[in-house]
């Protein structure tokens, strides 16, 4: 007997017919899709816990890397001061195959002052790696990392790595990342998360901590990014692409790296950029790049989901959108915070200018900081009222000291002057930027780290055990007293003490805050150091120049033990007579100088002194040279300090 038609099987042709046809005719446009075959994730953590390491282990199981290749550890990490400091500076992207699935990595840097580039990587992908240390727990960069991944509603798989560690604790850690997300007010959805174990040197993942020594590779964490990451959303209607990084080539010009959102995109493809300032005259695609593994190979189309490389476009900047001319919609431009310290960019006027570096003047050095803000979307920088100073704001001294180094190595010469913090205006009040402060010190130096923030006006919040002979302490400290405590913090804890800090919001002025206690020794002659004067000169304080080494008047050559500038003859030498020989007195022996950082100077030196950077030197020196003309700064009182908002 012939069965007749199924009434539901017609109805479910005629619904086919319906989406077939309203698709063709456009009818159905913006219909939200996802790409199956793609999974775009970031990985964030707290500075130095694993990131870039496992990245490592993603692409060597992966098969991205031939078994007898030579790669670098920390192969990501491929800028030199990442590599020299051991921390990731700059979000990068690489893309690995796993059971046909495109996976797009985008690791980001753990430290605050960095958060631009955490930023702008997070718009890229619909996941996000939370990494954390198994004996350190989750630090103030892991909540700043964490809450931006958040506000996006980004899937999270919490990543406990380093449980090989002995002091490791992983139980305790994971109770604390709950903790963590309940501090954050997530959304139910948010909090459900899967937990993977690993062992990223050893390139190992486990369900248990318990399951370590049996387990054999990353399967387990490349299973569970394929199984709870969604595919990217996408849409069919024209093509929209959110720039999230810039870069150059000699060859094929402005290269602008992003994910697709929607459509897709073709090499000789017409498209508009949408600026800040409006839309731009319509533009053609030269060249399209994908990511394979850590290189970028050329293609002649990509589709929505995709993270790519687009060339063509020359006067763009991060968080500009590439649109359909036909159809032009611009995606949310990246959002920023607001930088908290500012700090000043001079021209170097010292005798010794130009005898290093050959890019000293104030047009070139505009240059060069504008090149920069074409990628770094956390810095600013404007032209002061002097020709010689540009004020660069950012998050931090470190965001600074970095950009520093990375100039006087291209044959750069400048000088910094303090970081200052800047303030804002709240209804006629003064307000400045607070920093909560996490410290993981040794028992036995809890009482001078707090006796050292207690005179900077720091605040306890929280003092914990952790372990037996280690306790974790909190303050909320104003942003200004923490400048130049890094270095004694060190100090301090003989190196063994753990400090990081994330921005906390505004509180109003506290005052004069007492940040230095030592006074400056000043070279008073241009010349030479000798040893004979160097000797005589070190019972009243630490030297910071070695004998042999040229100084000019003004130049700061040691820390003074007092709390005053003292004006010294560094370069005097032994007067001989008649009566004694030249050796006749004792042998000098001079205890060893620590060269200077970027980073101590910076937070070192006071108003009326400044750091002279060249390619090949660092000094301190004070900003009116000649001895005679420069004045006695009094220390402001709490009571008479006056703060520009």
């Amino acid at each position: 007997m012939k069965k007749g038609p199924n009434p539901s099987d017609n109805l479910t042709q005629r619904v086919k017919f319906m989406i077939y046809n309203a698709l063709s005719l456009g009818r159905l446009k913006g219909i939200m899709q996802t790409n199956e075959k793609i999974r775009n994730i970031a990985i964030i953590a707290h500075v130095d816990h694993g990131k870039t390491t496992l990245v490592d282990g993603m692409l060597w199981q992966s098969g991205t890397f031939r078994q007898n290749q030579t790669v670098a550890e920390r192969a990501m990490d491929n800028i030199d001061i990442e590599r020299e400091r051991g921390i990731t500076l700059v979000a990068k992207n690489c893309t690995i195959q796993y059971k046909n699935t495109r996976i797009n990595i985008v690791d980001t840097p753990g430290h605050a002052d960095f958060g631009g580039e955490v930023e702008r990587g997070l718009q890229m992908v619909d996941g996000a790696l939370l990494l954390v240390d198994a004996a350190e727990g989750p630090l103030p960069q892991t909540r700043f990392v964490l809450k931006h991944a958040l506000e996006l509603d980004h899937k999270i798989i919490v990543v406990i790595n380093k449980i090989d560690r002995p002091d490791a604790r992983p139980k305790e850690v994971l109770d604390e990342i709950y903790n963590l997300f309940l501090d954050l007010n997530v959304k139910d959805h948010q909090f459900d998360f899967p937990v993977v174990y690993t062992n990223a040197r050893k390139r190992i993942a486990v369900k248990s901590p318990e399951d370590i020594e049996s387990g054999k590779d990353l399967t387990l964490l490349f299973d569970t990014i394929l199984d709870y990451f969604p595919g990217p959303k996408i849409e069919n209607e024209g093509v929209r692409m959110l720039i999230s990084n810039t870069s150059y080539s000699e060859y094929i010009g402005r290269l602008a790296a992003g994910k697709v959102h929607s459509g897709s995109i073709k090499v000789g493809d017409k498209v508009v950029l949408s600026q800040e300032k409006g839309l731009s005259p319509e533009t053609k695609i030269t060249a399209l790049f994908a990511y394979e593994g850590l290189q970028t190979v050329p293609i002649e189309k990509a589709d929505a989901g995709d993270i790519v490389v687009v060339a063509g476009i020359e006067e763009l900047k991060i968080g500009d959108s590439i649109c359909d001319p036909l159809n032009p919609r611009p995606l949310p431009r990246i959002q920023i915070e607001q930088p908290t310290i500012s700090i000043e960019l001079i021209v170097n006027s010292s005798p010794f200018a130009g005898k290093d570096g050959n890019r000293l003047t104030s047009r070139v050095l505009w240059d060069r900081i504008e090149k920069e803000l074409r990628t770094n979307v956390s810095l600013q920088a404007e032209k002061t009222q002097s020709a010689d100073t540009i004020l660069l704001r950012g998050r931090g001294e470190l965001q600074f000291a970095v950009l520093a180094e990375q100039m006087r190595r291209e044959g750069y010469e400048f000088m910094l002057g303090r970081p200052k913090v800047i303030t804002q205006d709240n209804n006629g009040q003064v307000e400045e930027p607070l920093e909560h402060v996490v410290m993981d010190v040794p028992e036995t130096c809890v009482g001078v780290i707090t006796e050292r923030l207690g005179t900077r006006k720091g605040e306890m919040t929280n003092l914990q055990k952790m372990g037996t002979d280690r306790v974790r302490l909190e303050f909320d400290i104003a942003s200004r007293g923490l400048i130049g405590y890094r270095s004694e913090f060190l100090n301090d804890t003989r190196g063994m003490g753990l400090m990081s800090s994330y921005f906390a919001g505004y509180v109003p002025f506290k005052g004069h805050i007492i940040d230095r206690i030592n006074g400056a020794m000043v070279a008073d002659r241009p010349g030479k150091t000798t040893s004979y004067a160097l000797f005589n000169l070190e019972p009243r304080g630490k030297l910071m120049v070695p004998p042999g080494v040229e100084v000019y008047e003004g130049m700061v050559v040691g820390l003074n033990s007092k709390q005053n500038d003292i004006n010294v003859n560094v370069c005097r030498e032994k007067k001989l007579t008649n009566i004694r020989a030249a050796g006749s007195d004792e042998n000098i022996i001079l205890t060893p100088v620590q060269p200077l950082t970027l980073e101590g100077s910076i937070a070192w030196i006071a108003d009326d002194e400044v750091v002279e950077v060249t390619p090949n030197h660092i000094r301190i020196r004070k900003r009116i040279l000649d001895q005679n003309k420069r004045s006695i700064i009094r220390a402001p009182k709490e009571e008479d300090e006056e703060v520009d908002a």
